[in-house]
This record gives C-alpha cells, structure tokens and sequence, in this order.
C-alpha cells in the first residue's frame, strides 16, 4: 500500500518552540497516509551521530563553531580593552560610560541599521557579509598603528582643559569625550562588534543555513568553543598586562600591548571571514537548508523603505516582545555594571592592575560559561523554552540584589569583612564581578540560544530587518536606557553613590517587564504550535479525503526535547 513518511515544512517558515505538555523546544510534524500500517518506518536506518549531531550535519556545526570562537575571541579582547582605555584615560573615569552609550553609541547603532536595511536590498548576503565586516577589521588594525601613536596631535587637550574651566567639574565626563575621542570612538567600534559582528553577521548566517532541527542541537553548543575562546582571550590579556608590568622605565608599554592585541584582532577577524567563505564554498552547496524543506517557492515580498519597516516590526507582538527582552538585558546589565566598574577604578586605578584582573575576569566568566553550556542542553530538553529563556533575568536578579545590598550596606558589614581579609571596596569588587559572570554566562549559554531560535519563524525581510532593528539598535538602547537613567540619578541625587538605592528599584521594575516578555514568548508558541497542527490536519484530510473523525493526532518527546506529532488514521 502506498505510504509516506516524512517532514512537513512549517507554515511561512515558522519554528515552534512550546513547553512540555503543550509543546517544548521545536516541532517536528510528519504525516503517515491513512490506508496502511507505517511498515516502512522500521526500514529507515538511524543518522550516525557524533556529540548527538548526525555526521551529515558536522562540517556545518563545525565551521560556525570555529566562526563564533573566533568572533568571541576578539570581541573579549576588545571588551577589556575599551574599558581600560576610556576608564583610566586623562580626565576620564567610569562616569563617562553612560555619556558613551547615550550619545555615541545609540546614534551610531541607528545609522548602522539604517545602512544595513539598505544595503541588505542591493547586496546579496556574502557581499553584505564582507562589506560590513572589513571595516572593523581595519579599524582597529588602525587604532594601535596609527590613532593611538598620534594620539598627543589628535586628541584636542588644550580645548578640553579651556572648557573644563568654564563648564565647572559637572560636566567633567562629556568633555572627556571630547578629550579623549580616539579612545572613545575605539570604546563605540568594540560595543558595535559585539552587536553587529555576533549578532546580525553571524547568528544571521547561521539562521540562513541551519534548519530547525539543527537550530536545536547546534545553537545550545556553539557557545562551548567560544567560551574556551572567552578563557584563552582572558589569559592573553593577562598575559600583555605582565608584559607591560615587566618593562623598563621609558617604554610605552600600553602601546606595546596594543600593537599585539589588535594585530590578533585583525589575525583572528581574517580567520573568519576565511571561514565563511569555506563555508560557503565547500558546505552550503551540500547541506540541507532551511528552504530546502519546503516545496513551495514563496512569492517574492517587496522591499520595505526603512521606516515603513520599523513600523512594521513595531506592530507585531511577536517582535515587541523579542526587542522587549533585548531591551531589558541592556538596561539591566548596565544598572549594575556602571556601579561596579566605579568601585573597580577605585579598587585598580593602574591601567595595569585594572587590564589584569580584566583578563582574570573574562577567563572566569568563559570558565563559568562553558559549564552553563553543557547545562543547557539538559535545560532545553527538560524544561522547554519557556523555563530557558526565564533563568537569565532570575539570575541577574538574584546576583543584582546580592551586589546593592553590600554596596548600601559596606559600613554594618565591614567588621565581618574585615575577619575574612577584605575591605568594603574589595568585596563589592568581588561580588559585581560574581554578579557579571553569572549573569553573563546565563545570557551566552541560554538567552541568546532562545532568542535566536525565536527569529526562525519569520520570513527573510523580517528576520533580517528584525534582527538588524533588534539586536543592533534595541541591544545598545538597552545600554543607554540604563545610562539615561544613571545621567538622570546622578544629576537628581549628586552622585552616582546616592542613587544607588533607587537604581535597585529600578533593577526589579525593568526585571519584571522582562519575565513578563518572556512568556508572552512562550505563550505564542504553544499557540503556534496548535495552529500548526490544525494546518497539519487539513493538509492531511485533502491528501487522504478522510474527516476530522477519521484522524487523529499522535505526538511524543523526541530526543532534541521537541515534539514529534503525527497525523494518523484512527485504528477501527
């Protein structure tokens, strides 16, 4: 009898993610005919697998893992670097950070999207991926040859000195800016790859190549190599902190370390560009992808101008939500962050001191990483998307609390402080950066694998717009929401110190909208997933001419922690 067996498309490419009970990671429907027993099913032999990824599917997983180590490996150089220079440049200090992310980063990151949405309608996307990626890499090859060698003839000090006098210390922080520009514009340059290069570049590479199935088995793991990347890059700064410690009098030992650093930059920013092109070149052509799925050829969308997309994006749920949660990472990182950095300068005014225990940080934060890694899996087939995407706020709030709460308290603690070896300052050091580790790696091992698969179900215009919109304008409007809130504190209350109680508040409110985001999230796709199945049905009833009554539907856990569902004749 004539049987079939196998994997329907998605509708409009949609990928479902739904709890347990209701749906959990990712839906695989497939349709066996009503007039026969599935009798070839048993005839199918089962994918080798190495690490639980069919063999088919290696080079693939391989090659992005090897791109997203690369790519972390940098922007983890770059992290620590930016925050050295501008911290301890001349007359700058952690209060310039919030005036960073507001006034240079934000516009910035506005006229990045607006040039990427329009370069994505006349450029396919290889040539979109060079165009945007090169740029970075001469730039800081750049920065350590050229801009900071020359930095006594290009930064303006004598003007900043001038206006210094005449605007009073108030506003010390913006004309650092000013004082201080190469530095400034190499602080915006590594923010930007963090969101252009990381998100837009690769996860948007890799949402064209993977299908839903390998979105499930890939995404939770290519943070592994790239957190061994967070460890090695953490060491290599530590390692150019030495080195500069080591060196004789005279000798521009931060300029030494300069060279080095970016000259790996640029090294390692090569290497990926490389690798995409092996990628394409050797393993796209052979691989299963994401519309090779689907029999149907979609009719070609016209393009969107630039506003009428933002305006589209905004007036989907969908895409709210996913920026809302985007958002709320930002504001909620930066509260924190910016209190603990100020406490950091303070702890390590030497621009040495302050590299090293940077590099130390990053190194544990990869180590940390790498075990939430290996944890995610678990979580995801477990609990479900829904319960992932909930565990980075709770974490962040949890360690948030820790963090304020000695902060607003280091005079009743100092005697118990004090019988353990550390001071005030130290310990509020110590646990901001506990706060930032454990945040960050909940955010590298589970937020960005949930809001990743969460882009899957869109078209191509609205995932590319959406992630350009999302995650290269709503990741850095996060960040300077939370420095508006901070220039706003420090100028109501005097200082960034007697504002700390309420930027706590603040932390908890902007906690709550994000869980809520979440699942709103997690509720679409359980309603997804029944109008999928109802799609299913229909589909079903015109191949077989059988009714409603004549169906049903089975559905189990797959070993991915999806749902399996089967439309089948119901037994007489």
């Amino acid at each position: 009898p004539r049987h079939l067996h196998h994997r329907r498309p998605l509708p409009h490419g949609r990928h479902l993610h739904h709890r347990r009970g209701e749906a959990m990671a990712g839906v695989v429907c497939r349709a066996e005919a009503a007039d026969g027993p599935a009798a070839g099913a048993g005839d199918e032999e089962e994918p080798r697998k190495f690490l639980g990824i069919p063999l088919a599917s290696l080079a693939k997983f391989a090659g992005l893992a090897f791109m997203f180590f690369c790519i972390l490996f940098n922007y983890t150089i770059l992290r620590d670097t930016k925050d050295v220079l501008v911290v301890t440049a001349p007359g700058s200090g952690a209060e310039i950070i919030p005036f960073l992310k507001t006034w240079l980063n934000l516009p910035l990151a506005f006229a990045f999207m607006v040039v990427y949405a329009k370069l994505s309608n006349v450029m396919g996307p290889q040539q979109l991926f060079y165009t945007v990626i090169f740029p970075f890499i001469a730039f800081f090859g750049a920065f350590a040859f050229v801009l900071y060698p020359g930095r006594d003839f290009l930064h303006p000090t004598g003007l900043a000195d001038t206006l210094l006098q005449m605007a009073g210390p108030r506003l010390a922080a913006p004309i650092a800016i000013l004082r201080n520009w190469t530095y400034c514009v190499f602080y915006v340059m590594a923010e930007l790859w963090g969101s252009v290069v990381v998100s837009v570049l690769f996860w948007g590479f890799a949402n064209q190549i993977c299908t839903v199935d390998e979105a499930s088995q890939f995404y939770p793991l290519f943070g592994l190599g790239a957190n061994v990347a967070l460890i090695v890059s953490g060491r290599t700064v530590k390692i150019f902190s030495t080195i500069r410690a080591n060196l004789p009098p005279g000798v521009d030992g931060w300029g030494l370390s300069l060279k080095g650093m970016m000259s790996l930059v640029v090294l390692f920013g090569l290497t990926i560009v490389a690798t995409y092109w092996a990628i394409n070149k050797y393993v796209v052509p052979k691989a299963a992808l994401p519309s090779s799925s689907s029999p149907k050829k979609k009719k070609k969308k016209a393009k969107m101008p630039v506003g009428e997309s933002l305006k589209f994006l905004a007036g989907q749920r969908y895409i709210r939500d996913l920026a809302t949660l985007v958002v709320a990472y930002g504001v909620s990182i930066n509260l924190v962050e910016v209190t603990w950095k100020s406490k950091l300068k303070a702890q390590f005014p030497n621009p040495n001191d302050y590299s090293a225990f940077m590099g130390d940080f990053s190194s544990a934060t990869g180590t940390v990483t790498f075990i939430m890694m290996l944890a995610s899996r678990f979580i995801f087939k477990r609990f479900g998307w829904g319960v992932a995407a909930l565990i980075t706020p709770v974490v962040l709030g949890i360690t948030g609390v820790a963090f304020f709460t000695l902060v607003l308290n280091s005079g009743a603690l100092e005697p118990s402080l004090a019988a353990v070896g550390l001071t005030p300052l130290f310990a509020a050091v110590l646990v901001g950066a506990a706060q930032n580790i454990f945040s960050k790696s909940s955010k590298y091992a589970l937020f960005d694998p949930c809001k990743e698969m969460a882009y899957i179900p869109l078209d191509d215009e609205t995932k590319t717009k959406g992630k350009a919109a999302i995650d290269v304008v709503c990741n850095p409007l996060g960040k300077s929401g939370g420095s508006l809130i901070q220039q706003f504190m420090i100028v109501g209350f005097g200082s960034l110190g007697a504002s700390t109680p309420y930027l706590g508040v603040i932390l908890l409110i902007v906690l709550g909208l994000w869980i809520n985001a979440a699942r709103s999230l997690d509720g679409q796709f359980s309603a997804l997933t029944k109008e999928t199945i109802k799609t299913q049905l229909e589909e079903k009833k015109a191949e077989t001419g059988l009714e409603d009554a004549e169906l049903k539907v089975k559905a189990k856990l797959s070993e991915e922690g999806g749902i399996e569902s089967e439309v089948v004749k119901k037994e007489e």
